[in-house]
C-alpha cells in the first residue's frame, strides 16, 4: 500500500479537546494504523504541524507525542503550500478570524463547533468558503457514537412505528474549584459569556445536528437557561462571577410533530448509565441510548402498570428492555469523522457536515438564548447561503446572556 502525505495545520491542540480527541485519538491514531485507506490501494497519511501561541507548551507537546513539526507563526503556516488543511480548536471567540485567514489562504478548513459566535458570522464564513472553492467541515461527533448509531439503526428499520417524543439528559457536576481540593474539570471561560461560554452555546449546536439527522428537522423551540452556580474559582485560584448559563432546559418541535426535550446541565449529579442519555418513544416501541449502549422495548414486551401508591411497586421495569447488539466494530467518533473529511479533501467523497451545517448549530444556540431572554417560543427558519437568516437577530450569542 502506497501512502500519500497530507499536511494539516492544527491550531488549538494545547486544549483538552484539541489534544485528546483530535491530535491523540484521531490524527496520531490514523498515523499509527497506517493512514486512511482510499479504496485504490493507497492510504492518506496525515502530516500535522502543531500551532500555538505559547512556544514552550507547543514544543513540549510536539516532543511528547513525536510530532516533527510545530510553530508559533500561524501566518507562515497558512502560507506554506505543503499543508492544504487548516484545523481549528481554539477559543470560540478567536475561531472566526482564524477561519477567515485560512480561507483567504486557500486552505480546506475543518474546525470544532460552534463555528462562530453568531448565525450571521457563521453564514459569512460558509459563503467565503464557497466562493473561495475550499472544502469545509464542522465537528459533529455525536452522530458517530455507537449508541446514536444503534438508535439510528432502529429508526431506519421502522422499529418505533411513528416516533412521538425524544427526551435527552446531558451533564454532570462540574466542581466549583473551592472545595476539598477538587479543581474544576472544565475551563473557567466556559462560565463567562463575554468569552463565548455557556452551556447553550456549547450544547445546542450538538442537539441541532443530532435532532436534524436522527429524528427530523427542528421547526421551533423554547428554552429556559439558568446560572445555578453564580461564583466559581478559576485556574489560578481566583474567585470570579459566572456570567454564562450552566444549565439549559429546552423543548423542540420537530418535523412530523415529534416533541423533543433536552436538559443540559453542569450542575447535576448523575443517576443514569452515561453522561448523555436519550429516550425515544414510538407507537410500536421505545429505546434508550447512551454514548455506547442502546436498549429497546417493543410494545409486545411493554408491561401494564396501574397507578397505586398504596402498595410496593410490583414491576422491575428494567428487565423488560433488551440490549441492541453491536453487530459491528465502532471506532472513536472524532476519528471516524476526521477520516471522512480527509477522504473528502483527497478524493471528493461526500461530506455533509459543512459550514452551513455549522451555521445551523449556531442558529439554534442563538435562538435558545433569545427564547430564554424573551420567555417565548420561536420558529427556526431555514438557513441558506443565498441570504441572511430571516428571524435570528444575528447580533451574537452573547447578546442575550
Amino acid at each position: 500500500m502506497a501512502t500519500r502525505p497530507i499536511g494539516i495545520i492544527m491550531n488549538g491542540v494545547t486544549g483538552r479537546m484539541g489534544l485528546n480527541q483530535h491530535l491523540v485519538r484521531s490524527i496520531l491514531a490514523i498515523r499509527e494504523q497506517g493512514g486512511v485507506p482510499l479504496g485504490d490501494g493507497d492510504a492518506l497519511m496525515p502530516d500535522p504541524i502543531l500551532v500555538g501561541r505559547n512556544e514552550g507548551k507547543i514544543r513540549a507537546l510536539a516532543e511528547r507525542y513525536g510530532v516533527a513539526r510545530w510553530s508559533t507563526d500561524l501566518d507562515a503556516c497558512l502560507a506554506d503550500a505543503r499543508d492544504p488543511i487548516y484545523f481549528d480548536a481554539t477559543l470560540t471567540s478567536a475561531r472566526a478570524d482564524n477561519v477567515r485567514r485560512a480561507i483567504a489562504a486557500g486552505k480546506h478548513v475543518y474546525c470544532e463547533k460552534p463555528l462562530a459566535t453568531s448565525t450571521a458570522e457563521a453564514l459569512e464564513l460558509a459563503r467565503l468558503a464557497r466562493d473561495r472553492g475550499v472544502k469545509q467541515g464542522v465537528v459533529q461527533d455525536k452522530l458517530f457514537l455507537p449508541g446514536i448509531l444503534k438508535l439510528k439503526r432502529l429508526i431506519d428499520g421502522g422499529f418505533f412505528g411513528r416516533i412521538l417524543s425524544v427526551r435527552g439528559e446531558f451533564g454532570y457536576w462540574v466542581f466549583e474549584g473551592d472545595w476539598a481540593g477538587q479543581p474544576a474539570q472544565r475551563p473557567s471561560w466556559n462560565y463567562r459569556a463575554e468569552e463565548g461560554g455557556g452551556i447553550i452555546v456549547d450544547m445546542f449546536a450538538h442537539w441541532r445536528y443530532v435532532l436534524d439527522h436522527t429524528f427530523g428537522p427542528v421547526k421551533a423551540l423554547q428554552c429556559y437557561g439558568a446560572t445555578h452556580i453564580p461564583e466559581r474559582v478559576d485556574e489560578r485560584g481566583r474567585r470570579y462571577r459566572a456570567t454564562a448559563d450552566d444549565a439549559a432546559y429546552g423543548t423542540f418541535e420537530l418535523e412530523g410533530g415529534i416533541v423533543a426535550q433536552f436538559n443540559s446541565s453542569w450542575a447535576v449529579r448523575v443517576y443514569r448509565d452515561e453522561l448523555l442519555w436519550l429516550q425515544v418513544d414510538g407507537t410500536h416501541g421505545s429505546a434508550v441510548a447512551g454514548l455506547r449502549g442502546c436498549k429497546s422495548q417493543h410494545r409486545a414486551n411493554t408491561p401494564k402498570p396501574v397507578w397505586n401508591p398504596d402498595i410496593p411497586n410490583p414491576f422491575d421495569f428494567f428487565e423488560h428492555w433488551q440490549e441492541v447488539p453491536d453487530n459491528g466494530t465502532f471506532d472513536n467518533a472524532f476519528k471516524v469523522q476526521w477520516e471522512a473529511f480527509l477522504r473528502h479533501v483527497a478524493v471528493d467523497t461526500p461530506f455533509p457536515h459543512d459550514f452551513l451545517e455549522g451555521a445551523r448549530g449556531v442558529q439554534l444556540a442563538e435562538l435558545g438564548l433569545q427564547s430564554w431572554a424573551e420567555r417565548r417560543w420561536l420558529d427556526v427558519p431555514e438557513l441558506t447561503l443565498g441570504g441572511a437568516p430571516t428571524e435570528a437577530r444575528g447580533t451574537g450569542v452573547g447578546a442575550y446572556a
